[in-house]
């Protein structure tokens, strides 16, 4: 499993309007990207801050996603969020929900 971190700044007062573009844009075009899995979003008690975090299948569905339809959504938020959002890339260790173990070496 491969996952996706985007961080962003958000605009001052704009969480309710940032999770209701998440639920009624982001994440039905998310559920169309082949091999996508999962999508968890974090709010600061702020406001001003938040992560998503996609879960793939494998990497090369989220090069494909961030090659493709990644532009759009990153747009559909840019009068919600201050800046460019910054994206980090990870394979994925544990996870107790999907029932991912971390490998065991000897």
């Amino acid at each position: 499993m491969f996952a996706r971190r985007v961080y962003m700044h958000l605009k001052p007062n704009s969480v309710g309007e940032f999770t209701q573009k998440l639920e009624k844009d982001v994440i039905p075009t998310l559920r169309k990207q082949k091999g996508f899995q999962d999508e968890i979003t974090f709010v600061s008690a702020s406001g001003t801050e938040a992560f998503a975090i996609s879960l793939w299948d494998r990497a090369e569905s989220a090069e494909a996603y961030n090659r493709g339809s990644y532009a759009e959504v990153a747009k559909l938020l840019g009068n919600v969020i201050d800046g460019p959002p910054q994206v980090e890339t990870y394979n994925v260790a544990n996870s107790t929900f999907h029932k991912i173990a971390a490998a065991v070496t000897a």
